[in-house]
């Protein structure tokens, strides 16, 4: 399936059908791209609901479409100040037929796009980097005049080549009132970039402003380069997140064995349409869904079950595309193809999973809404303070602490921290035979503290049949079966299913039948060849004014033995009892342990009779004060509730068909479904392989998806909470500053941190507990119990104190110089130093009048001050000589104070 191409569906009505839509949404970079646009949706006529989701690249809506449609939503879009993806071509289209060349065309878009990204940041740092070799390298004798023109034509080709996506995105949210991350970027790059240029084509103008002559087109460019070094990054991370659908997708078979008249042909699966007879062979992926028709054989579902234990398949039996022939040849009949078999509906089951939000998502949402605009604001207000009240260099101050401001901010990481742990999370569930419906029913699972078990079909294998039948005296089997079964025949019901099996198999049961009712929760009444039949509980025989006397004792055995007594009465007397056996599931005892062992309650609710469920209860471990029986399927929405009222997160476990009341009700319904039944509505989890123990499972999957999103949200609040202040310049006082690159890497640290901490859930273990791997004592086991960003934090601030400690260690060995200008003069005018050795320069004008120190021909060896300031100056020449040294006043040389710097060998 494809981000690329909106999907549409329709869904239940309010005031009329609605309609769901999702549009690929192109240019969005952050949380406050995934609001804006929102807001623009949500306020339009006709739309129910909007939803963005960042990691996706997706907008889900629901509207009416007698008030809108995909044209004007496509404009409202565009009116936020974005765009939607292309249509896919006449090729793209026929490739979309098949799961898996779609993947592909798409793998190919993104990889296209990725190495843009990773061109574009290359180029930019390796021009940062030559510039700043250029301006710092010890033994230049380049003047800085020089170097300013030689640096201006690469940085201003890396400023409007490599920054054009930053002003595109930029300049389509402003001209609609909105600020983006994109915003931030385009602002501080563009305000070094501009003075840069400023002062390189006019530093006459710049000395007579009383301004520091300095450049930036290391920073612009720097900046520039890591942030797109940072999508990069993410975009790969992005890409692995999303790789279980890839896995899933990539099993899909890529040609089919056609069965014709005049022999066997291999075709493209694209052009297999339903009714095709196809051949498998072992070994081979069966290409679509189908019945067999001939022959049998073992299937491997493990990747729709997540059981690797392989199914017998024999004619008449289902199978389903994409899963793997193990060892006999068979023939079977197409029946569902493309969109529409188990796997392509899996996918878009789990792709809408990944692309709605979690509850949790608002707190983020709500916060990146006015984010960009405060950041703006305290940028300028940052500019100002420093720029009036800062030491000299002032402007470089102020440029600097606008700049890092600017660019440290980071929306990004508040977007991704809930979308790329869903992503994952979802993903590897349905890699196990998991499936949620949406980020809501996700969250809601890691805070269950109540299940709540179907007894048929669930905890049992939901296949009855008929153990024993007792007949009233009077009565013969086969005639009791033969009117049971012909009325049951009209049933849908498993336990009627079980008897019209054990009917047919003595060829009985097709009398005809009349006046045929079916009594929720009971039975079924009607008239058979002329004799009034009630065929279903106890309780309706009574309603009836039938006596089950006869029979109560044969009942009440059937019934300890763990089997249903099903009650058969004919021409208003009872005539027998059928006996129903659906063994319980191996895994069931399992799954209840499991549960109990993390601390959540276990309850049985059965319409069963209450011995039955008591049997049943005691086999897989269920305490008998937490059996419900014979509750109609109307009330077991009630008990749900009646669960809730107490303060309880229930989720109730059902086959999704009698149940779905009380799945609805429930605060997670978990369906217990099969390979072609995936998407049941009232559910918001489906487990595939129809094993209990999905259910532990997936609660546990869900509490270390919202763990990974908590650690993710506390990331990205924190990072910009702490490191803000910091690049506004709060520890100046201390002498620790942020420079523009160390911002940008910070700041492109940040989301790749919080994908890179969600890909964390790909180690998922989704099997029984007796089976996961025991707890690891290693460093690798401590970072999946989440201390990763804990690490991630400490590395950072050990490199941060690593440089602190270098840069105390080079001053410690310096040449230490103290230099004084006073009455128009400055002491020493003649410094010695060695070469080879960093020099340390302090610099204090007590003259009214602002100096500049400087030593002429060697670059970024200069330090101005105002009166009364002390300002510092690190360097190192390497080749012996005299220097001339310049102390100007207000920017002239011609002062006449001038001095000689000695580098001995």
């Amino acid at each position: 399936m494809s981000a690329d191409v909106p999907t549409q569906r329709t869904v239940s009505p309010t005031h009329g059908s609605t309609v769901e839509v999702e549009l690929p949404i192109a240019g969005m970079t952050c949380a406050s791209c995934v609001n804006r646009i929102e807001r623009f949706l949500r306020k339009s006529d006709g739309v129910e609901t909007a939803s963005v989701n960042l990691a996706t690249e997706l907008a889900t809506i629901r509207y009416l479409p007698d008030q809108t449609g995909r044209a004007e939503l496509a404009r409202t879009i565009e009116a936020a100040g974005y765009e939607l993806k292309p249509p896919p071509t006449a090729e793209e289209t026929a490739a979309r037929r098949s799961l898996r060349a779609a993947a592909e065309m798409d793998d190919r878009k993104k990889s296209a796009e990725a190495n843009r990204l990773l061109l574009e940041a290359a180029v930019s740092i390796g021009v940062a980097v030559v510039i700043m070799v250029a301006m710092f390298w010890p033994q230049t004798s380049l003047p800085m005049e020089t170097i300013n023109w030689w640096a201006l034509f690469p940085a201003t080709i890396i400023q409007l080549w490599a920054g054009r996506r930053f002003y595109r995105a930029a300049w389509r949210a402003g001209r609609h009132g909105g600020a983006t991350m994109d915003t931030l970027v385009a602002v501080g790059t563009t305000a070094a970039w501009a003075y840069s240029v400023a002062v390189t084509l006019n530093p006459e103008w710049v000395h007579e402003a009383g301004l520091h002559p300095e450049t930036y087109f290391d920073s612009s460019a720097i900046v520039l380069g890591l942030v797109l070094l940072g999508r990069w990054l993410e975009a790969r991370a992005k890409t692995r997140a999303s790789g279980a659908i890839r896995r899933l997708i990539g099993l899909q078979a890529t040609s089919a064995l056609l069965i014709e008249p005049a022999g066997d042909r291999t075709v493209p699966i694209e052009e297999i349409q339903p009714g095709d007879l196809l051949r498998v062979r072992p070994g081979d992926r069966i290409p679509v869904d189908g019945v067999v028709i001939d022959g049998g054989s073992a299937v491997d579902q493990s990747m729709l079950t997540g059981e690797p234990i392989p199914v017998e398949k024999a004619s008449g039996d289902e199978v389903f595309g994409a899963t793997m022939n193990t060892t006999g040849t068979f023939s079977f009949r197409a029946s569902r193809v493309g969109a529409d078999t188990a796997l392509a509906r899996i996918v878009a089951l789990v792709e809408h999973a990944q692309g709605s939000k979690a509850p949790i998502q608002r707190l983020a949402d709500r916060i990146s809404e006015v984010f960009v605009p405060a950041v703006l604001v305290l940028a300028v207000a940052t500019f100002g303070a420093w720029f009036a009240f800062g030491s000299e260099p002032r402007l470089t101050l102020a440029l600097t602490s606008f700049i890092g401001v600017v660019i440290i901010a980071c929306p990004c990481a508040m977007g991704l921290a809930t979308p790329t742990a869903i992503m994952v999370g979802t993903g590897r569930g349905a890699e196990a035979g998991i499936l949620f419906r949406g980020g809501d029913a996700l969250e809601r699972a890691h805070r269950v503290d109540t299940v709540v078990f179907d007894k048929t079909g669930t905890l049992t294998l939901g296949r009855p049949t008929v153990a024993a039948v007792a007949v009233a005296d009077g009565w013969a089997e086969r005639d009791v079966l033969d009117l049971a079964g012909s009325l049951e025949a009209g049933s849908e019901h498993p336990l009627g299913a079980a008897i019209v099996g054990r009917a047919r198999l003595d060829e009985l049961g097709f009398r005809p039948v009349s006046g045929f009712e079916a009594i929720a929760g009971h039975g079924v009444v009607g008239s058979v060849d002329g004799r009034a039949v009630l065929v279903g509980t106890a309780r309706l025989l009574r309603e009836r004014g039938i006596d089950p006397t006869p029979l109560a004792e044969s009942a009440e055995a059937m019934a300890r033995d763990g089997r249903t007594p099903v009650w058969i009465a004919i021409d208003g007397d009872v005539a027998g009892i059928a006996a129903i056996s659906d063994p319980v599931k191996a895994e069931s005892r399992g799954a209840v342990d499991e549960l109990r062992a993390a601390g959540i309650d276990v309850w049985l609710v059965s319409g069963d009779q209450a011995a039955t469920a008591a049997a049943v209860g005691a086999q897989v471990g269920i305490a008998p004060d937490r059996i419900r029986a014979e509750v109609l399927p109307a009330d077991k929405e009630a008990a749900i509730a009646a669960l809730q009222a107490e303060g309880r997160v229930v989720a109730m476990v059902g086959d999704g068909i009698n149940d779905a009341p009380a799945l609805a009700r429930a605060d997670v319904g978990v369906a217990i479904g099969s390979g072609a039944d995936v998407a049941i509505e009232a559910a918001g989890l489906t487990l595939v392989g129809g094993d209990p123990r999905g259910v532990p499972a997936a609660i546990a999957l869900s509490r270390a998806t919202m763990a990974v999103v908590r650690e993710n949200l506390f990331w990205a609040f924190a990072y910009n909470v702490v490191l803000i202040p910091v690049a506004m310049g709060v520890l100046v006082p201390i002498g620790v500053t942020l420079s523009p690159a160390l911002a940008a890497a910070a700041m492109a640290l940040s989301s790749v941190a919080v994908v890179t901490n969600s890909l964390r859930l790909r180690a998922f273990d989704a099997r029984p507990a007796a089976a996961r791997r025991a707890p690891g004592r290693g460093t690798l086991a401590r970072l999946r119990r989440g201390w990763y960003l804990v690490g991630v934090a400490i590395a950072s601030l050990a490199l941060a104190g690593g440089v602190v400690a270098a840069d105390r260690a080079i001053d410690a060995g310096a040449v230490s110089v103290d230099v004084r200008a006073s009455n128009v003069r400055f002491e020493p005018a003649d410094i010695t130093v060695p070469a080879g050795r960093f020099v340390v320069v302090r610099f204090t004008n007590d003259d009214p009048i602002f100096h500049d120190w400087m030593v002429e021909g060697v670059a970024n060896v200069d330090a101005g001050a105002r009166p009364g300031q002390t300002q510092r100056i690190r360097f190192r020449l390497d080749r012996p000589g005299t220097y001339t040294i310049i102390c100007s006043v207000e920017g002239h040389a011609e002062a006449g104070m001038v001095g000689r710097l000695v580098v001995t060998p």
